[in-house]
Formats: structure tokens, sequence, C-alpha cells
């Protein structure tokens, strides 16, 4: 095992409180070791250190948390020294993990319900489909996005904001909806991770793409004068098209055109927190929504959701249309 990945590893551990240490780090340091070997007879070294990693945040942010309540518990009036130096170790490992690696984001819209939910807090793997470069495809098969993916994109509308949406169409797909169905190369599509919430008909959102409208952004316009052809969307080169779960409140590629494939962050890793809070308080982080937490972070956290795994699914074929 490389040196440097063997003490990153060991720095990681000290940042669970001592006594966790004390208790399952030997056991731990074992396990590491013989994972580490058969993730480099396969090849798939990368994919270990990034779910490592994701195991890692999960658990030593539990077990830290675990400890200030203990310590809050006992009414203990300051942290001794060597914790403090404990947590300013975890905090430079967070600040490189997701940076590099990992990206943290929370779920602020119910765009993609039923699959994820308002305030479902999750790690993004960035090297997913590859994004580092020769380090990612020395280490692991290089895999480009794939139809049924659920991807973290920078918003083409305002690239500050980072959306997730599900993947339906790739560079050269047809795409049309009839009555909510999506009917790709003319083939109707069976989606069972969709949800449909009004049973009214919208003719913009439910039989896309019949023309554009006032929601429909300057990029969309672009979408419906250069890319339709014979009632379908026409995905072009290097680009997808994209769409929430929750297909009667989603703002995707129906609205806003599509996603260049150099917008794609990665994809979702795990859900490491769930926690039921207004979009409102999701979208601006605010003293009264701390408040929120710290009063009711046992009752409103969804503990059902702790550590999901969001997963691609493909859909199934129904068939010529």
């Amino acid at each position: 095992m490389p040196t440097l990945l063997w003490n990153l590893y060991r720095m990681m551990l000290f940042t669970y409180p001592r006594e966790f240490r004390l208790a399952y780090g030997r056991e731990m340091e074992r396990l590491f070791r013989e994972q580490y070997r058969d993730a480099a007879r396969t090849r798939g070294v990368m994919r270990f250190m990034i779910h490592h990693l994701a195991d890692w945040l999960s658990t030593s942010v539990r077990e830290r948390a675990a400890a200030v309540a203990s310590l809050i518990t006992t009414a203990r009036k300051s942290a001794p020294r060597g914790s403090v130096a404990e947590w300013s170790v975890t905090i430079l490992i967070y600040l490189f993990a997701t940076t590099t690696l990992v990206q943290a984001y929370v779920i602020p819209t119910g765009s993609m319900e039923k699959t994820l939910l308002v305030g479902d807090h999750m790690l993004v793997d960035r090297t997913a489909f590859g994004t580092p470069g020769a380090l990612s495809r020395h280490f692991m098969p290089y895999r480009d996005v794939q139809r049924g993916d659920i991807v973290a994109i920078l918003y083409p509308e305002d690239t500050s904001k980072t959306f997730v949406k599900r993947v339906i169409g790739l560079p050269g797909d047809r795409i049309h909806l009839v009555n909510k169905q999506v009917i790709r190369n003319g083939h109707a599509l069976i989606e069972p991770y969709t949800q449909h919430v009004d049973p009214a008909i919208d003719p913009y959102r439910d039989d896309f793409p019949l023309a554009p409208s006032v929601f429909t952004s300057s990029r969309g316009q672009d979408m419906f004068e250069h890319h339709v052809a014979n009632g379908e969307v026409v995905v072009p080169p290097d680009t997808l098209f994209v769409m929430g779960d929750n297909r009667d409140n989603s703002s995707d590629s129906r609205y806003w055109g599509f996603v260049p494939r150099s917008y794609v962050v990665g994809k979702p890793l795990v859900i490491y927190w769930s926690f039921d809070a207004p979009t409102a308080d999701l979208e601006h982080w605010s003293i009264a929504h701390l408040a929120d937490v710290t009063e009711h972070f046992f009752t409103k956290t969804r503990w059902n959701r702790m550590f999901v795994i969001p997963r691609a699914q493909q859909a199934g074929d129904g068939g010529p249309r």
C-alpha cells in the first residue's frame, strides 16, 4: 500500500473521538489494508477511496456529534486541548475532501421526488465520470454518462447553482411527450422512478414540445428554434436532456434546454443525513434554521434515509409509439 495513502487514512482515523479509536481503530486499519489489496487486484483503487471517504465523512460526523452531546450532557464548560486538535484535523481533511473528490450538496426542492426528498444531504462523487482526468482513468475504467443516471449538474442558466436531475436523452436521441408519457426514439418509456402529482394536463409540460411559452428560458427558446424536428427534440452533440423524477413539478430541460456535457459535476454517492425542512431554509441558511436543527435534530431527521444510495435506473421499453 502506498505510504501516502496509509498516512492519510490514519489521519482520517484521528478525527474520530479517542474512545472510538481505542475500541475500533485497529480493526478498522486491518479491514482497510485487506480491502485495499482486493481493490488493487481489480484496478478499483479510486472507487475504493471514494467509498471509504464517504463512509468516513458520515461516521466521523456521527461519532463527533455523539461526543459533543456527551459533553453537553455532563455540563463540561470547556473541551480538552486534545479534542480541539482533533477537530482542527477533521476540518482540514473535510476541506480537502470536499474540494477534490466529493462535494456535499443538499436537495432544496421537490423536483426529484420520489427518488430524492427535500432536505436530503448527500455526497456527490466528482470522479464518477472520469472528471479528474488521467488520475481517475488510471485507477478505474472510464465511464461516460448513460441514460437513467442521476447526475449533479451546473444549472445552465446560473452555473453558481448545482441541480440534480436524471438523464433522459443522450446526443442524437429524439424525445417528445404525449399526455405525460416520455417517448424516446419512437419507444414509450416505462419509468417506475417517476411520480405525477397533478392530474391535470399542461400542454407545454405534458405534450412537449409544442411551442415555447412564457416559462421557456432563452436557452429553451434556442432549443425550440434549432433542435426540434417533426415534433421531437433532437439532442445535439456534447449535451444531455435531463428531467426531474417529479415530472409535474420540475424545472428541467423542457424549460431551459440542454445541459452541456462539461457541466456534469458527478453523481450522488450517498445520503449522509436527511432533515425535514422547508425549501426556503435550505436555499438560504439562517440563524432560525440553525435553531430549528438544534432543537429538532432527532425528531426531524429522517433516520430511514441515512446512508441511502441513490442509484441509476434504466427506463423500460414500453414498445413503439
